[in-house]
């Protein structure tokens, strides 16, 4: 092994977080797999959901698309599960992923608009806490960070920074996605129907259904606990996004923010995502949490390159001085 691929051991690269999100697409078609997908309830009980609440135009597109569905059942489903499975296939092989992030930008916008109805934005009705602004909108902002651009330093040695230091939009463009996620989330939390009471534990109570007992237990004492105070619940919750959000843009210490951020997007994913409802047999993917996770990871703040570069070249000048010794001696 060279010392300089040991000397960037453990860093999070782009191709960390490539790897990641094509692990993630490839979950995603692997659900779409499961028997229930291929009869009528994936058009009724994933697509035409996302109708209700909608303006008339997306509210009838999405229904037209839901009925098309269900013609061919299916058939539908056997694409849909092959064009996630090509895309996770692709991410996960180095030479594939410029293709393989472009039919997923491509795709994740149509699933966007059309299984997830552009997060409920427009209805609303969405919450954070139950996934929006939408997961297929965040598998395109972490695509586009971890896009691999042509080498600009020479080959082995180590980007400085995060992983999105390597993509096209940097570490400041990585750290304006972060804050306009965080801060919609907060702006969405100040929503009258997630500052209503009850509405904040009506929501994780809804998340219950088809769910292990241990889990829906522990859900149900969460809901329990939150009882009619979701207005506070949301002020707070709006709080500590925008905190979140903003942090790296305003502090050094980015570190804490997007460990912050990890954190309660986990939460979000237990209790008001039910780790996107695996147990439902209609699972289409494992919601926002883990995205978010991973988008935290894009913008975590590797150890300096610049003084393991220096190392690496003192090793390497060592080594060579060394060598000409022992030949001069020989």
């Amino acid at each position: 092994m060279s010392a300089r691929r040991v000397l960037g051991a453990g860093r999070v690269s782009a191709r960390t977080i490539q790897i990641g999100l094509g692990a993630i697409w490839l979950l995603d078609g692997l659900l779409q797999l499961q028997p229930r997908m291929f009869g009528p309830d994936f058009a009724n009980q994933v697509i035409l959901p996302a109708a209700q609440g909608q303006p008339g135009l997306v509210s009838s597109v999405i229904t037209h698309s839901a009925h098309l569905i269900t013609l061919q059942p299916a058939l539908t489903n056997t694409v849909f599960a092959c064009v996630q499975i090509l895309i996770g296939v692709g991410l996960l092989i180095r030479e594939t992923v410029r293709p393989a992030l472009t039919l997923s930008f491509v795709w994740a916008l149509g699933v966007w608009g059309l299984g997830e109805g552009f997060g409920m934005l427009l209805t609303g009705m969405a919450s954070p806490l139950t996934g929006a602004p939408g997961g297929a909108l965040l598998y395109a902002a972490i695509g586009l960070l971890v896009w691999p651009r042509a080498a600009r330093t020479p080959a082995g040695r180590v980007v400085p920074g995060p992983a999105a230091a390597e993509g096209p939009l940097g570490v400041r463009g990585g750290r304006a996605v972060w804050a306009i996620v965080w801060g919609g989330m907060g702006a969405l939390w100040l929503l009258p129907a997630n500052r209503a009471g009850g509405s904040v534990s009506g929501a994780i109570s809804g998340a219950v259904t088809g769910e292990p007992s241990w889990l829906a237990h522990v859900q149900l004492s969460v809901a329990h606990a939150i009882g009619n105070g979701g207005g506070s619940v949301a002020v707070a919750g709006a709080a500590l996004s925008l905190v979140i959000g903003l942090g790296p843009l305003l502090s050094r210490h980015t570190t804490v923010f997007l460990v912050a951020g990890a954190a309660l997007a986990l939460d979000y994913w237990m209790f008001g995502e039910a780790f996107g409802q695996p147990f439902s047999g209609i699972a289409t993917d494992p919601n926002t949490g883990p995205l978010l996770a991973l988008l935290a990871l894009a913008l975590y703040p590797n150890p300096a390159p610049a003084r393991q570069d220096a190392r690496f070249d003192a090793m390497t000048a060592g080594g060579r001085a060394a060598t000409i010794a022992l030949s001069t001696f020989r």
